[in-house]
């Protein structure tokens, strides 16, 4: 499986590079191992389903919707009471999960019908369409049965599960979607394109954040500067989505290169420019950083993982 490390930004950062490349290392090997866990046996019927889905999610990436949830719960003041470990590494799986999902979807010929997901053949591929889509399927459910079954208080398993609901649906990741399939050869303007982008990658995103929150136990006033850290960070990772699509070539991105724009599909790129999009993903993580000011170092993992999106390569 590959995985790749965020690189290090020295900006207002107290982690040295090794520190934070051990803390990428540590809670990659437990997300591994959650979902590894959370994942149907692939040896129970129906075998060929549960193989598939154990290959979409086993595909590799690199795991930021995890590492985000994990960061935010190092905010936490105290341990939160009922709130263990065990307790996170599930919920961090179960958003893993809920994204893989939306990938096995979204490549499928009726959405955005593409051959290669991180440098392999997508589910549909792989198997067959319907097999795909059962995956998704199936792993959408999985994502919410873990948060349901988890070893915390009631009300933490309530606001978690309200909260993945609510950025996966309609006026979510699926309702993001849904707006981008309509928006094709059609010139949609910034606010329009920050709107569907906002639902369709943000929103889930800023969900981890949120999830981390409160499995930390933080106050509401705590949650309202981190959903302003979010939301840069989610409109950030999609404008540098844009900027790759149209600078990379397949093999680097582990996907196909070019394909919004072959597809007519509206892009910051396409609307800004390259050199104005690059300039606005800056301006996002800026904003991001500066959401994170009241924090100390124990917002350093934010404050790397929003490097990471502006300066990744892939």
């Amino acid at each position: 499986m590959s995985q790749t490390s965020p690189p290090t930004s020295q900006s207002n950062l107290s982690h040295s590079s090794d520190e934070w490349s051990s803390w990428v290392s540590t809670h990659l090997l437990r997300i591994e191992s959650a979902l590894n866990q959370a994942l149907p046996v692939t040896s129970v019927k129906p075998e060929r389903l549960h193989s598939a889905m154990a290959y979409a999610v086993n595909a590799g990436g690199k795991r930021i919707r995890p590492l985000l949830v994990y960061a935010a719960y190092e905010l936490k003041d105290q341990v939160t009471q009922g709130v263990t470990d065990t307790t996170v590494d599930q919920t961090a799986a179960a958003l893993e999960m809920l994204h893989t999902y939306s990938l096995v979807h979204d490549d499928l010929p009726a959405m955005d019908n593409d051959d290669l997901r991180r440098g392999k053949p997508t589910t549909h591929k792989a198997y067959d369409e319907a097999t795909a889509l059962l995956v998704g399927d199936a792993l959408q459910t999985q994502a919410f049965e873990v948060l349901a079954n988890l070893d915390a208080p009631a009300q933490i398993r309530i606001d978690l599960v309200k909260e993945l609901a609510s950025a996966s649906g309609s006026t979510g990741m699926a309702g993001g979607q849904a707006i981008d399939l309509q928006s094709v050869g059609i010139a949609l303007n910034r606010a329009e394109l920050e709107q569907m982008h906002r639902m369709k990658t943000g929103a889930l995103l800023a969900a981890c954040v949120r999830m981390g929150a409160i499995l930390a136990g933080l106050t509401d006033q705590q949650k309202k500067s981190l959903d302003q850290y979010a939301q840069a960070i989610g409109l950030g990772f999609q404008v540098v989505d844009d900027i790759l699509d149209v600078t990379q070539d397949s093999q680097v991105l582990g996907k196909t290169a070019g394909k919004d724009a072959d597809a007519d599909k509206p892009t910051f790129v396409s609307l800004m420019g390259l050199e104005n999009a690059q300039t606005f993903a800056n301006d996002l993580n800026d904003q991001a950083l500066k959401a994170l000011d009241a924090w100390g170092k124990e917002a350093d993992s934010l404050r790397q993982i929003a490097n990471w999106v502006t300066s990744r390569k892939h």
